[in-house]
């Protein structure tokens, strides 16, 4: 493949860059196949001298510039920047007639805040039940406690003389 890229020259502390045109397998500072430019970081404001018509030609052919080539490039305005990459926005939804949303809380588990955590002895081995298994179940119980516990299944009162 070949790629547009800096090759450094310059002494010691004082670089300055070719643009070429070499093959990607080259070493940095190695053969190339033509010279398309010049890049002097130093003055202050650096100088850039690129022949548009060979940069077009070799993109054209197939030529790809490295990360800060392309940034030489972008700067002269011979390629337009990439465009940033952006993290999706989650939307926030309001009013209970969004769609997909759960059904509302009863107000006895809104007061509650969450359910308790669980006890470190019954903790089990089976990964967690999808969401809409979990509402389900929490309705249930919800349904359950409502309703009087019959007298069988009533614990009896704890006796004193048992400590």
């Amino acid at each position: 493949m070949v790629k547009i890229r800096l090759k450094r020259m310059g002494t010691t502390k004082r670089p300055v860059y070719r643009l070429v045109v070499a093959d990607s397998r080259s070493p940095r500072d190695g053969r190339f196949i033509e010279a398309i430019g010049f890049y002097d970081p130093l003055p202050n404001p650096a100088v850039v001298r690129i022949d548009e018509e060979k940069v077009r030609t070799w993109m054209r052919n197939g030529a790809r510039p490295s990360e800060s080539a392309r940034f030489l490039l972008v700067q002269q305005g011979l390629l337009a920047p990439l465009p940033r990459k952006t993290h999706p926005v989650k939307e926030t939804v309001s009013g209970p007639a969004a769609a997909g949303s759960p059904p509302p809380r009863s107000p006895e588990l809104a007061a509650a805040g969450s359910a308790p955590p669980a006890s470190p002895d019954t903790v089990s081995s089976e990964p967690e039940a999808p969401a809409a298994a979990t509402l389900e179940t929490a309705d249930a119980t919800d349904a359950a406690a409502a309703e009087p516990a019959p007298a069988e299944d009533a614990a009896p009162p704890a006796d004193e003389e048992q400590q």
